[in-house]
């Protein structure tokens, strides 16, 4: 979806078409979770802070979000997904993989059928969609960025080598921006660039990952679309307004992320063995600390014991604290060997 929940907000209300918008909070601490288009011509990107946003983008106007109405929203599209075929697989509340090399309509054009979804959405949501078609998961995620908003663009099998080599290589799937800096430092700019390296090559300098861009610089990408793709971690974490310093306020912020968190294992039936929590302190420097059980966190008071142990590693100090997390991770679906209905968090 384009700039989906920015793009809802601006659906809805009239006044703010044409405008630069932001969802998120437009106090000192706060983070843009979208922006619109509009937007994004200043430079404003979705987890900037509203500080920045708002230095680039003085007249940016702030919304706040109505996550219910998204999620609502992004059923409506996923049902349209299913009518062409099963496999589906979210990526998030706004974006998902189709393999639709045999769709339930009998279409024999993937372009066809991507047109036909994008019209549908339009027709139900008044929102825009952007699609990209090709022969695997790493072409087709890179297509749909290539031609937003309302896009729609198409790498053929033919061309798919040609498009990887002249591909820039901060655009290859899994090269983050330290990736790329190495990758540049190494002389490598571009998927050709990659693809003159050898495997041997590519594993002393990347390591296991390694093999992933030796098969990327070919467009090789084996991953199957996979309806059923289990989370691997449930979290959430809160920015403070104010930096926290007296320890029982940390004790008590952290009290009501436990809470969140364990409302959200409970909703999506996932319980893990290990808890880990994230410290981001007022110099923005980031910690994060681990403990593992031998048995799932499936109640509270168990979280609530293991995060005190958890912060106990910590040394605080006289540090100010800017957020707090936690997250569950080594997930197990089925609590109590009893069937748990899975519920995708988006």
């Amino acid at each position: 979806m384009d700039a989906f929940y920015a793009s809802i907000e601006q659906r809805d209300n009239p006044e703010l078409r044409g405008k630069p918008v932001a969802v998120g909070k437009g106090s000192e601490r706060g983070v843009v979770a979208a922006a619109s288009y509009e937007a994004r011509k200043y430079g404003v990107r979705s987890a900037m802070s509203s500080k920045v946003a708002k230095d680039k983008c003085p007249h940016l106007i702030f919304v706040s979000n109505r996550m219910d109405v998204y999620k609502a929203i992004s059923g409506e599209i996923m049902e349209i997904f299913i009518d062409y075929t099963d496999l589906v697989e979210p990526l998030s509340i706004d974006e998902a993989f189709l393999d639709v090399t045999e769709n339930k309509k009998g279409m024999r054009s993937a372009t066809l059928i991507a047109r036909e979804i994008k019209e549908r959405i339009f027709e139900k949501t008044g929102l825009t969609a952007s699609a990209g078609v090709s022969i695997n998961k790493f072409l087709a995620k890179t297509a749909s960025d290539y031609d937003k908003p309302d896009g729609l663009y198409v790498i053929k099998p033919a061309d798919a080598e040609d498009f990887v080599e002249k591909l820039p290589v901060e655009k290859i799937h899994g090269v983050g921006k330290v990736t790329a800096q190495k990758m540049d430092r190494l002389g490598i700019q571009t998927g050709g660039d990659l693809k003159r390296q050898s495997l041997a090559w590519m594993t002393r300098h990347f390591g296991k990952v390694g093999l992933h861009y030796y098969n990327i610089a070919r467009a090789i990408d084996e991953r199957t679309v996979n309806p059923q793709r289990i989370r691997k971690s449930v979290g959430t974490e809160r920015t403070f307004d104010k930096d926290l310093q007296e320890n029982f306020e940390i004790i008590t912020a952290l009290y009501h992320i436990e809470k969140e968190l364990m409302r959200r294992m409970q909703r999506s039936g996932s319980f893990g063995r290990t808890l880990t929590l994230k410290v981001k302190f007022s110099d923005f420097r980031q910690i994060t600390r681990s403990m593992t059980l031998k048995s799932q966190i499936a109640d509270f008071q168990t979280l609530h014991r293991t995060a005190k142990e958890v912060l106990g590693q910590v040394a605080l100090g006289d540090k100010k604290v800017r957020l707090l997390g936690l997250s569950v991770s080594q997930l197990d679906y089925n609590k109590g060997g009893q069937a748990v209905q899975l519920e995708l968090d988006f």
